[in-house]
């Protein structure tokens, strides 16, 4: 049965990715980034549900109260693709740090450009981090928050919470924006590059909001609270 649903979730999400970017492309003389996001932002919510209703997959948030009305630096923890989506819906409009040759994928790419994301060369960490910290203060001035994934790379949920960079807490001291936390399981069902996915409930937590001068600090404490967070929805 998991087989089967994952086969029908999969053939809806790329046969329809298609026409959500044709759609962002088609209206973005029309509309803002900040719009357009909220037109993505629609698409993932169906595509979210349909995982629920194919998959059996469904999630668990504690402390959506904790998410402000004002831009924020969201930090999460990365295991695969469902937090990348999810994570999404959350608030916008929403900047998401992204590989660079990722724009370069026809229509998907395109899409994802006119939504202002921040795009790096990884090959150059020092220039990389000097554009994400530059970019996000523009961004944070237009009134989008900032998605990073401090590890970097997805890790196995076996593995815990990886050392993060100290991006976040640059990009928040530096803005005197604060951290938005989020901690997740979702590696458990939705593993990174499988094809099936699990049936069964993610756990969420979004903390509280974190702030402080000095970036590495701010960090340091921002990766305890999600390591002691990941050992309790585990």
């Amino acid at each position: 049965m998991s087989f089967l649903g994952s086969l029908l979730f999969n053939i809806v999400l790329y046969s329809s990715l298609p026409f959500a970017c044709l759609l962002i492309l088609v209206s973005y003389p029309f509309f803002s980034s900040k719009n357009l996001s909220k037109i993505a932002g629609l698409w993932i919510s169906g595509i979210l549900k349909l995982l629920r209703f194919l998959c059996g997959l469904n999630w668990k948030v504690e402390g959506l109260s904790n998410i402000p009305d004002s831009p924020v630096i969201i930090v999460s923890n990365h295991q695969g693709q469902w937090e990348s989506i999810y994570l999404q819906t959350l608030t916008h409009p929403i900047s998401s740090i992204i590989k660079q040759e990722l724009l370069f994928i026809p229509f998907f790419g395109w899409a994802v450009a006119f939504m202002s994301p921040i795009p790096i060369n990884r090959k150059n960490k020092f220039k990389s981090l000097r554009k994400v910290i530059d970019t996000a203060r523009i961004r944070l001035e237009d009134g989008f928050s900032v998605l990073v994934f401090p590890e970097g790379t997805r890790i196995k949920p076996e593995s815990g919470i990886a050392e993060f960079s100290n991006s976040c807490g640059l990009i928040s001291a530096q803005n005197n924006i604060p951290i938005l936390p989020i901690c997740h399981n979702s590696g458990r069902f939705w593993k990174n590059k499988k094809f099936i996915k699990r049936p069964g409930t993610i756990n969420v937590s979004i903390g509280p909001l974190f702030s402080g001068n000095d970036p590495k600090a701010l960090t340091k404490e921002v990766r305890e609270w999600m390591k002691e967070e990941y050992l309790k929805i585990n």
